[in-house]
């Protein structure tokens, strides 16, 4: 009876044991705090866990795990499985991605957005450039067109942007320097405090950051459709551990990928932009509506040599720059008149 009973015990324990190895978590490192950008994250680890039983979780840290702009080198030598990135930040790290950040690329909705971005994700001359970083991407964090927020005098025409210092990065920056004013790029975290201490007089963001990071609290006005662009931010997963997760785990995540992307545009749609419009009107912030002359005028100036510039500087990287450029424009061609 006692070798009967320490043989079950042993056998419990291995049971045990063996249940413990079948789990699985992750650590994902984002940066701000919960907001409309990071609930295609936060939708993801809820429907992994579902669908594991919570055998596999996603473990979210908002800038505990690294600084925002370190997030692809943190991927790279494993120090986290999942992060979320925008190429913007580190254009040398993530080249081939900013085609999708060129100014006046023409994207009108989220849905456009998030398909455009999942076909470029697809391309090999995109996955061997992530993969230098040990890289693989899972989805993009679609954004609306950038617009600006600004204290002091607003600017009533384009000549009014000349010399004004405005946070944009990537291809927003190069449209914003067209037109005179100055750019600088600086982490979504910096940008309140750059603002209140008069380093810079204007921001550029889509319109859940400026209220998650506090810009419209003190702000004069903000142009309602300047929208020279947007920023492409994926979210990736170390290729390591995504190979070496079971079967079963790495199917749970694959599978939730359109799912968490659907529950994320439908919030930005239905949430954020309805609390967009309120939140100007109770902090009297002026809107700023630019002429259609004045738009053409700001897009003719600023997307063919933009494109230009990106495609030449590009190819001399070794990248299928004119590939690239092409199959973005082509597809989201496509995309508009489906």
């Amino acid at each position: 009876m006692q070798k009967l009973l320490a043989k079950t015990a042993v056998a419990a324990i291995a049971i045990a044991f063996a249940g413990e190895a079948m789990a699985t978590e992750w650590n994902v490192s984002l940066w701000g705090k919960r907001r409309a950008f990071t609930e295609n994250t936060e939708k993801l680890a809820e429907l992994v866990a579902e669908k594991t039983n919570g055998e596999f979780t996603l473990n979210i840290s908002y800038g505990g795990l690294s600084k925002n702009r370190e997030n692809l080198d943190g991927i790279s030598i494993g120090a986290f499985e999942m992060a979320q990135f925008c190429a913007g930040y580190h254009r040398d790290k993530n080249p081939t991605i900013t085609v999708l950040e060129l100014p006046f690329l023409g994207v009108e909705t989220l849905a456009q957005e998030r398909a455009l971005s999942m076909a470029l994700y697809d391309h090999p001359a995109v996955q061997d450039d992530l993969a230098r970083w040990n890289a693989t991407l899972l989805m993009p964090s679609p954004m609306p067109q950038y617009n600006l927020v600004g204290l002091g005098d607003a600017p009533r025409s384009l000549d009014d942007f000349e010399g004004l210092s405005v946070r944009a990065t990537g291809g927003i920056g190069a449209a914003m320097e067209a037109v005179g004013a100055v750019p600088t790029s600086m982490s979504a975290t910096e940008v309140r405090q750059s603002l209140d201490s008069g380093v810079i007089s204007a921001a550029a963001f889509a319109p859940h950051a400026h209220m998650a990071f506090g810009t419209i609290e003190n702000a004069k006005w903000w142009t309602t459709n300047l929208n020279p662009g947007t920023v492409n931010c994926p979210v990736v997963a170390n290729t390591d551990a995504l190979e070496a997760l079971p079967e079963d785990h790495r199917d749970a995540l694959l599978s939730s990928v359109d799912e968490a992307l659907d529950h994320y545009v439908d919030n930005y749609t239905n949430n954020t932009m309805a609390a967009w419009g309120p939140a100007l009107d109770e902090r009297g912030i002026e809107r700023i509506t630019f002429d259609q002359e004045s738009l053409s005028a700001f897009e003719a100036a600023v997307a063919g040599p933009a494109a230009q510039a990106w495609i030449e500087d590009m190819s001399a990287r070794g990248l299928p720059a004119q590939e690239l450029y092409d199959f973005a424009t082509g597809k989201l061609a496509e995309l508009k008149y489906q």
